[in-house]
């Protein structure tokens, strides 16, 4: 296998604990890099796994410490944790809203703001935010998910304006209809349904996210690339 230049680099990944966080631990370790993961509980294995709850801030420092203490200087971060509050706009709660926001927006606020200022006295890194297809082009039932998702591609793009000058990077991976809990949770019908609108006839694998990351991640594949959303979503593009 060609290397990625990934081999002892450090990397954290937020909700790491299953799923595609989960993929992405795996992969990264398996290209030779020491991985961190963070999430409410630590049942996965693989990596050095630390309890920490990204919608607070203190928490995510907690863990940035304990994380550079046993493995050393950060190099990559991958932002992935997330939920969803699924309803129609009228039925939304202001929790609902509140929920998604501090998760997916303000954690990766908190997921970043521990490493960044090391990364640019380093002069050297990579991030990867997880965004959605949702944050790209929409969803019925999802406007607060969206929003959130959507959010996260604008601070990327700033944040890769701004980090350049360090040397570093900064892009999202916007994924499609992934084989997760949450989407093995859909009816059959409605499964069925969106299979037949993605033009590759299939939902993707957690797997897919995890090479896209680690392609983004790596100083040698993706050295020239900042600021972009990476889309895997088999074509399903409007």
């Amino acid at each position: 296998m060609v290397s990625l230049g990934l081999e002892e680099k450090v990397i954290v990944v937020t909700g790491g604990n299953r799923g595609i966080g989960a993929a992405i631990v795996s992969l990264l370790i398996d290209l030779g890099a020491k991985v961190a993961y963070t999430d409410l509980a630590t049942d996965n294995p693989q990596g050095l796994g630390i309890v920490a709850d990204v919608t607070k801030l203190e928490s995510m420092e907690a863990a940035a410490k304990q994380i550079e203490a046993e493995l050393g200087p950060v190099y990559g971060i991958v932002a992935n944790a997330g939920i969803t509050r699924d309803n129609f706009f009228p039925k939304l709660t202001p929790l609902d809203w509140d929920l998604v926001i501090n998760v997916n927006l303000k954690g990766v606020n908190h997921t970043i703001k521990p490493f960044i200022e090391g990364m640019y006295e380093r002069q050297a890194g990579s991030i990867v935010c997880i965004s959605s297809i949702s944050g790209d082009r929409g969803n019925a039932g999802q406007t607060n998910y969206a929003a959130t998702k959507a959010a996260v591609i604008g601070l990327v793009k700033s944040l890769a304006r701004e980090a350049a000058r360090y040397n570093i990077r900064a892009n999202a991976i916007a994924p499609g209809f992934i084989n997760t809990e949450m989407t093995l949770a859909i009816p059959e019908k409605v499964r069925d349904k969106i299979t037949a609108e993605i033009p590759c006839r299939r939902f993707g694998e957690p797997a897919d996210i995890a090479w896209a990351t680690a392609y983004l991640l790596s100083p040698i594949a993706s050295s020239y690339v900042s600021g972009e959303v990476l889309r895997v979503n088999g074509a399903h593009h409007t």
